[in-house]
């Protein structure tokens, strides 16, 4: 069975409250028998329930959520789904929900009340600063740390409790780089970019795989772009006799978007192939009709197949009870409490040596590895999800590739 703690019920005659209800709408129960070990799991999103509601609990924005609630509630949402499947194999868990942007029960008040040291696992939707303070947290009071969505690692050092599921931008970059070797051997590979900092940490990403691959290197061209680049500047690096592969040597998705459009627009005359990073989830550009010729394909370590049961159940559920779709945050929420459950109750105090067993994936195939400091100081900074799936859109049509 399964319980639940720091639930907020507000209610009016408002249809939308009654949808909040049912949103947030987790089930207490407790233990039959007292003598099984109940686990505690803490989990951490960002719900702005405070300045959702006003003083007097009534709903501030009438009939709909503001963007910004989203991200953070249809983790909640994918959570409850996965507690629901947990509570039907009745898996003994406590799960407290914390809400990371509440003004009355701020993040470092709870990690520091006594009570916390209870817990047997964390799992966050955090930004940097609250990953950084439950990373401590986790390592002080040993207690693993799933953070399931902040694709960085802070420079967290020597923590054996901290764990990143969405894989750092060096993953993504050595994971491009070998995809293009097994992929496209014989193309020529350019790397067009833009000046800046970021862009000079993927290109040095780049360059020190290809000093340490075992493979044969690719031979990558980096190209420099002007802000507004028109096909002409990108013409002279591609090649009308054999295929070029274009990768995006930059996270800005203004930069992103104009590549796109530029390439899209000589794709009759070259063939080409244009590799995104892995934040072209969001990129809205590759679904404007007129682009469909040209293959847009990008890494993510996280994929949902148009035929896994347990997504077109959510489906059908999202459908049904909230006439909507479920957004990726949805499926996050529901594969990492399941998963992260599961082992916690296979394993107990011993779940942060188990964290990279290959067991219950629900949408993802996670591969959970460790990140040591360097070889010549093997020290155990933290795990990581080595994972990475690649995404192809031609004609119109997306699919996974591997």
């Amino acid at each position: 069975m399964i319980s639940a703690a720091n639930r907020r019920q507000r209610l009016n005659g408002n249809s939308l409250f009654v949808l909040f209800l049912l949103m947030f709408g987790f089930s207490i129960a407790q233990a039959q028998d007292s003598t099984i070990k109940r686990f505690q799991v803490a989990v951490f999103t960002p719900l702005y329930l405070d300045s959702a509601f006003d003083a007097s609990n009534n709903y501030r924005y009438e009939k709909y959520f503001p963007k910004y609630i989203n991200p953070g509630l249809e983790f909640y949402e994918g959570l409850q789904l996965a507690v629901d499947s947990l509570q039907k194999e009745n898996v003994n868990l406590d799960i407290f929900i914390y809400d990371l942007k509440s003004t009355t029960q701020p993040l470092y008040k709870i990690i520091s009340d006594s009570s916390f040291s209870n817990i047997d696992l964390i799992i966050g939707n955090v930004n940097n600063a609250e990953m950084m303070l439950l990373a401590n947290t986790a390592v002080q009071k040993k207690i693993p740390f799933i953070n399931s969505n902040f694709p960085n690692d802070g420079g967290i050092t020597n923590n054996p409790y901290f764990v990143i599921l969405n894989s750092t931008l060096k993953t993504h970059c050595e994971g491009i780089y070998k995809f293009v070797q097994r992929q496209f051997a014989l193309a020529d590979v350019v790397v067009f970019r833009k000046k800046g900092a970021q862009e000079d940490r993927l290109q040095s990403y780049f360059d020190a795989y290809t000093k340490t691959t075992a493979s044969v290197p690719l031979k990558i061209k980096y190209v420099s772009l002007d802000g507004n680049f028109d096909s002409t500047a990108l013409k002279p690096h591609l090649n009308k006799n054999r295929e070029t592969v274009c990768i995006a040597g930059s996270l800005d998705l203004s930069f992103a978007s104009n590549l796109t459009q530029r390439l899209a627009s000589v794709s009759e005359d070259y063939s080409v192939k244009l590799i995104g990073m892995p934040n072209w989830d969001a990129l809205q550009e590759i679904n404007r009709p007129g682009l469909d010729a040209l293959e847009v394909i990008y890494s993510s370590p996280f994929y949902v197949s148009n035929t896994n049961p347990i997504a077109l159940g959510i489906q059908d559920h999202f459908k049904n009870k909230f006439f909507s779709r479920p957004s990726d945050m949805v499926y996050r929420g529901y594969e990492t409490m399941y998963r992260f459950g599961k082992l916690l109750v296979q394993h107990g105090p011993n779940l942060s040596s188990s964290l990279g067993e290959k067991k219950y994936n629900i949408f993802s195939d996670f591969d959970i590895q460790p990140v040591f400091t360097s070889k010549q100081n093997p020290t155990l900074d933290y795990f990581e999800n080595k994972k990475l799936y690649f995404v192809r859109k031609i004609n119109g049509v997306f699919a996974g590739v591997n």
